[in-house]
């Protein structure tokens, strides 16, 4: 299972990706309004660079404003990103106006990741224009009264061997994520929050106390 970081903050981005656990970012503009930041004026080969040089393998980053514009945007998003040495992934929500544009996307040869998912159903339309990845927004399903589990384990089994992964996002919980892990979900994506408490278990702690107060009484 791949591991994402789910955050615009690079202050995050600093202190979680250098542990070498994430293979990547993800991002948006509502996680960037959350961080103080203006998404549309973002430095885009500044972000890149930036993650590329903490270690990231893929910054995702998603399309915003006319659709029709998303594809003169993108083209420069998979320009600086090569030549950052970095893999840009193009978010496009789910969405009949961003659906529409995503065969001319595809055309520029970069990934796509399908954003906003809310029923296995959807991922049809994922395999269908081809797309890198699909993200199923877990928590805000379950605040809405979906078994958004039940929808994770279909959309796995809908996508296996489509090429199409599944990267699940708006996960809420260490028990969430053992979960959506159980289910054989190939991808998730963590905020900064459930990035620490994944790497602060109370007994991990407690024994590594134990080894150190050992390692101290023989001295």
């Amino acid at each position: 299972m791949r591991l994402y970081l789910d955050t615009a903050n690079t202050q995050d981005w600093a202190q979680l990706l250098p542990l070498g656990v994430f293979y990547g970012i993800t991002t948006n503009p509502l996680l960037a309004q959350r961080a103080g930041l203006d998404y549309a004026q973002s430095d885009w080969r500044g972000l890149l660079a930036h993650a590329k040089a903490l270690g990231a393998q893929e910054l995702h980053l998603q399309a915003f404003g006319d659709p029709s514009t998303y594809v003169k945007w993108a083209t420069e998003i998979y320009k600086i990103a090569h030549q950052e040495e970095i893999t840009a992934v193009i978010k496009i929500p789910l969405v009949r106006p961003a659906i529409a544009q995503v065969p001319n996307l595809k055309a520029l040869g970069g990934k796509i990741l399908m954003t906003a998912c809310y029923d296995a159903v959807q991922c049809l339309t994922a395999i269908a224009l081809e797309a890198d990845y699909l993200a199923p927004y877990l928590g805000r399903m379950q605040a809405k009264g979906i078994d958004a589990l039940a929808h994770l384990n279909a959309m796995n089994m809908i996508s296996q061997g489509s090429g199409c992964e599944v990267l699940a996002a708006s996960i809420k919980s260490l028990e969430t994520l053992r979960q959506v892990a159980q289910a054989g979900t190939p991808c998730a994506t963590l905020s900064p929050d459930l990035a620490r408490a994944l790497f602060d278990n109370i007994n991990s702690t407690e024994a590594h106390h134990a080894f150190e107060a050992a390692c101290q009484s023989n001295k």
